[in-house]
């Protein structure tokens, strides 16, 4: 930590801007160096030139310098703001190198912020996820997350657990002390509480996570039922070979693109069919892989085919997952005779495509669903590793209220203090001095 570090804080490629950071206790150091400049006023712009080590001039600059503690990293933080493109930059990045700083690793700011106090886990994460936040939705929510929404949740329930612990080791340490009468009564009231609360967390960060990710579409269907015209027709170019030729996709084809607000990764699958080839299966194998790890279903039939057993595979696959996720039933090439039994999916209220409209169907219909699974406004968890966590308190919890309603109140502060340690690692590690603090703040014990 005692190292100044440096990097270019910018995206590469040209641009009108490129900023240079530096944060350590030399920084301040340095930037007099390379500006040749006696002083900076902390928080001030300051328009200088830069030169390398051979007194050439690098660029006319404007400086910023932020004196430790009020800092990104509670360091000192030297911001060199420089024309874009990737020479100036680098070669400031170069001359500040030579002058003692190194190359910072990634995240090391983030990470110095975090270990300075300034930001807890789930800020740093918050910051991680916006530069890729893949909507404004995620945008919304993670720019919240980095003013502090989780963290007080986390801190809230901590706080809670807390005084729940606390109140057990009263009673197993100080049980001659005049103590509530519903004491148990109390701190089941609060667990329950607590667990509720959880529960509608952890719902709703796994029911949306694709705003934070980004949403999956998968694309199914017999062979040759459309899947692969749709696809470019969505992407409006030829991403996809098509051809009359049933299983002319033998493997999952992946895009992006946006639809609304939102950045979706659309899946174009193998047709799913009974297959003695090896590569095909394998093909199919991923396609029901893809459908799995989706967040909509796309399902096309061919209205122009009599149903068939191919047809059924995909109804099952519907019915395995009806109310998991998103199902959207197309029956394509209805400008041809109709020939289809349509009674197998009308309960999926199947949208009637043709070669007019095949895309604009289905991406308008995209469009109304994302928007509906990205409504409401509950706390939401970031990452695998917060829901992990918060699963791990979940069951703590659990497992502590039979020792607590049997009056085992030792076995009760394991599994509490368990569930402490859960969820404090979202934000940051607990100090369980305070539970002390807690008995004998609230309780006036020791008197």
């Amino acid at each position: 930590m005692n190292d100044t570090i440096a990097a270019v804080a910018t995206a590469s490629g040209v641009g009108s801007v490129a900023i240079v950071r530096l944060s350590g206790d030399r920084a301040l150091e340095i930037a007099k160096k390379v500006s040749k400049r006696s002083s900076f006023t902390p928080r001030y712009a300051t328009l200088t030139s830069l030169y390398d080590k051979q007194d050439e001039l690098i660029d006319e600059v404007i400086v910023i310098y932020f004196k430790a503690p009020h800092s990104f990293t509670t360091e000192d933080v030297v911001e060199f703001q420089c024309h874009g493109g990737s020479i100036v930059a680098e070669k400031i990045l170069d001359t500040v190198m030579g002058y003692g700083a190194r190359l910072a690793q990634p995240g090391e700011f983030t990470k110095r912020a975090f270990i300075g106090g300034r930001i807890d886990l789930t800020e740093a994460e918050a910051i991680a996820g916006l530069i890729e936040a893949r909507s404004e939705d995620a945008a919304r929510i993670l720019a919240r997350q980095m003013k502090g929404e989780l963290k007080n949740y986390i801190e809230d329930v901590k706080e809670r657990l807390l005084r729940a612990v606390a109140f057990a080791e009263v009673t197993i340490d100080y049980a001659e002390e005049d103590l509530p009468e519903d004491l148990v009564e109390s701190i089941l009231h609060q667990l329950t509480q607590i667990r509720t609360e959880m529960a509608k967390t952890l719902s709703s960060s796994e029911r949306r996570r694709g705003l934070i990710e980004g949403f999956k579409v998968a694309i199914v269907g017999k062979p040759n039922v459309g899947k692969s015209s749709l696809l470019n027709a969505m992407l409006d170019y030829e991403r996809a070979i098509v051809s009359a030729i049933a299983g002319t996709t033998r493997d999952t084809i992946e895009e992006q693109i946006r639809i609304g607000s939102h950045l979706v990764r659309i899946v174009d699958t193998a047709g799913i069919r009974h297959s003695a080839d090896t590569i095909e299966k394998i093909g199919i194998e991923r396609s029901v892989a893809a459908v799995e790890q989706s967040d909509i279903v796309v399902a096309l039939f061919d209205a122009s085919r009599e149903w068939e057993e191919e047809d059924e595979q995909i109804l099952s696959l519907l019915d395995r997952f009806e109310g998991e996720k998103e199902i959207i039933a197309a029956l394509s090439k209805t400008d041809l005779p109709q020939k289809i039994e349509r009674s197998k999916i009308e309960r999926f209220a199947p949208i009637l495509l043709d070669k007019r409209n095949r895309a604009d169907k289905i991406v308008s219909e995209l469009e109304k669903r994302l928007s509906k699974m990205a409504q409401g406004d509950e706390l939401l968890l970031v990452s695998a590793r917060q829901i992990d966590a918060l699963k791990r308190a979940q069951e703590a919890i659990n497992e502590a209220m039979a020792p607590l309603e049997a009056g085992e109140l030792e076995i009760f502060s394991f599994y509490l203090t368990e569930a402490i340690t859960a969820i404090s690692s979202i934000s940051k590690p607990v100090d369980f001095n305070d539970i002390m603090d807690k008995m004998f703040g609230e309780f006036c014990l020791g008197k």
